[in-house]
């Protein structure tokens, strides 16, 4: 597909415009006009150089791309993470392949970002520049010279810009830039290595130039093992590489999405932190991870997360920091924001909640791992034992609901997700993989469920309802369809309900009145899919995958939420929920296909 070169509005590009590249550790985004706007080092929460996705003024970015005005094409490298863009301009053509290159055995001990340049045909002026910003105001970046060149320094971040055949390079006291001209068959090499806090190694040309072949055959070595022949597989294909741009290599650790404070409303103030590991998301990614025999990732997940919740003791948070520690409530920074819509945060306030739904979410990693072959240790199966008894007291609580909202009530999802947690338990009781006492949480699974039947749904609205004593709705009960909590009639009339207040086309919002301030939420409208395969709507549901599957971006990434009125993406990006809904509903499909 060709497109036309995108407009900067005040320095801005559409979220739809970006790609994502990664080395395990981090990544960046790369927009549809060539410039890098989004590149954190050395780890995705780290304080970016590279930012001007957030402050087109002062965030910083790597430029590179023709003089003149140009058409578009771009890809990227099948089954990889490295991205391939083609320029057409009037007088020529070039192509343009970035990588943030790995090493042999992983990810390289230092950032390496190559954007190799190859002529095509005619000749092309390209231009470059690599001007880091302010890390979030807290910082003035400067060149420094040494005997090997010019250095770049940033709040503790030290980059060096490696060339090829990319003209006299022009050093200001800031930043670095250069023009030069591709020809037919010409083959030119820009390149940014970086460390924080420690020496700057120098690798030489060819040996980046070959890490950008390097790091296509690691992608693809990883996508041979990814086992998946069922419907619409293109997209989860893509779908499980953006999911394996988001796990953290050295901890295991699956961030929720890839940036900060992209707004869900154009008119600012729903503006959240997602650099962080979600145990939500965590499971809902190994159920995926399980499905495609990828068993490093699946274990390094569960043991990571296994041993950040044991160090938590029985006092459960939502979600961590990617390194495994507790996180931090939200910091508003002085910036604009993305097209000047803040505000701008580090850090999540979501951090201190209470939301009930953990406690499924963690049971239902444990048990997809134990299913899938594996053993739990002594001490693992006696504090889950310990966390089964507490949701038996717990569930009774009010709590801040999956959508992590300020008024905690009694929301119908979050008894569900208890009762989810105690089926796990009484599941890998009988296996024999935790102690405990099976009884109780059988019985007060019975309770939650008379307690939901009782309390939370509505004969008015033929739905369940958000939480007791309202007419609202919320689509988070789709999850338990999925999970069999209910499949039936009153399911089956749920999901009616839903569509009828909370639809758009193929598109779902999250609850009601949400349209009045944010977007549709892409994971609810997949979830929906899944959920009409499950209560036996297959056709209804797989004419909606159909519909759903497109609205991705033209390099099949998702944001978390696509505006009803002109499908532009609205929040975090790329969001790793809205990529598990897809798996989830293509996975969910394509069984019962079979």
């Amino acid at each position: 597909m060709t497109l036309p070169q995108p407009d900067r509005v005040d320095g801005y590009v559409d979220l739809r415009s970006y790609a994502a590249i990664g080395d395990g550790r981090t990544v960046a985004l790369v927009a549809l006009d060539g410039s890098i706007d989004w590149y954190p080092t050395p780890d995705l929460d780290s304080t970016p150089a590279f930012a001007r996705l957030l402050d087109a003024a002062n965030g910083g970015q790597i430029e590179l791309r023709p003089a003149a005005d140009f058409t578009v094409e771009r890809s990227y490298v099948e089954g990889t993470n490295v991205l391939a863009t083609t320029f057409f301009t009037d007088t020529g053509s070039v192509r343009v392949t970035d990588s943030l290159n790995t090493g042999v055995a992983g990810r390289l001990p230092w950032g390496e970002l190559a954007r190799r340049i190859e002529g095509l045909d005619g000749e092309v002026e390209m231009r470059w520049s690599v001007a880091p910003g302010s890390s979030f105001n807290t910082a003035s970046p400067w060149v420094q010279h040494s005997v090997h060149g010019p250095v770049l320094q940033v709040q503790g971040t030290t980059m060096a810009v490696r060339g090829r055949d990319i003209g006299e390079e022009q050093a200001s006291d800031r930043d670095l830039s250069g023009t030069f001209t591709t020809g037919a068959g010409s083959r030119h090499l820009l390149a940014v290595v970086s460390t924080h806090e420690e020496p700057l190694p120098l690798p030489d040309l060819d040996t980046i130039d070959d890490g950008v072949d390097r790091t296509i055959a690691n992608w693809q070595d990883w996508s041979r093992e990814f086992q998946y022949d069922g419907p619409w597989a293109d997209a989860v294909e893509r779908s499980a590489l953006a999911l394996k741009l988001l796990l953290h290599s050295p901890t295991g650790a699956i961030a929720a999405a890839a940036t900060t404070s992209l707004p869900e409303n154009v008119n600012g103030g729903k503006n959240w932190d997602y650099r962080f590991a979600w145990v939500r998301d965590t499971a809902y990614t190994l159920n995926a991870m399980i499905r495609f025999g990828l068993r490093e990732e699946v274990h390094a997940a569960v043991s990571g997360m296994l041993k950040s919740v044991r160090e938590q003791g029985t006092d459960l948070k939502v979600f961590t920091r990617l390194n495994g520690s507790r996180a931090d409530g939200a910091e508003v920074l002085d910036l604009p924001g993305w097209r000047g819509i803040g505000p701008v945060v580090n850090g999540n306030d979501a951090a201190a909640q209470l939301q009930m739904g953990v406690f499924g979410d963690l049971f239902n990693i444990v048990q997809l791992y134990v299913d899938a072959g594996h053993v739990l240790d002594t001490g693992t199966g006696r504090y889950l034992a310990d966390l089964a008894d507490l949701a038996c007291d717990v569930w009774q609580r009010k709590d801040s609901g999956m959508w992590e909202l300020d008024e905690e009530r009694h929301y119908t999802t979050s008894k569900l997700g208890a009762w989810h947690a105690l089926s796990c338990a009484s599941h890998l009781a009988d296996l024999g993989q935790i102690p405990g006492t099976p009884e109780r949480w059988r019985a007060e699974m019975e309770r939650i469920r008379n307690w939901v039947e009782t309390n939370c749904w509505s004969e008015e609205r033929g739905s369940y309802v958000w939480y007791p004593g309202t007419d609202q709705l919320d689509a988070s009960i789709l999850l338990h369809a999925i999970s069999g909590f209910d499949r039936g009639e009153r399911m089956n009339s749920t999901l009616d309900a839903l569509r009828g207040e909370l639809g758009r086309g193929p598109l779902l919002y999250r609850f009601s009145g949400a349209e009045k301030e944010e977007g549709t939420f892409v994971a609810c409208a997949f979830w929906m899919a899944a959920a009409l395969d499950c209560v036996g709507r297959r056709d209804e549901a797989a004419a909606l995958m159909d519909e759903l599957v497109p609205l991705a971006n033209d390099v099949g990434l998702y944001t978390e939420m696509i505006a009803e009125e002109d499908s532009s993406f609205l929040g975090n990006f790329p969001q790793g929920l809205s990529h598990l809904a897809l798996i989830t509903a293509a996975l969910t499909l394509g069984e019962d296909r079979d």
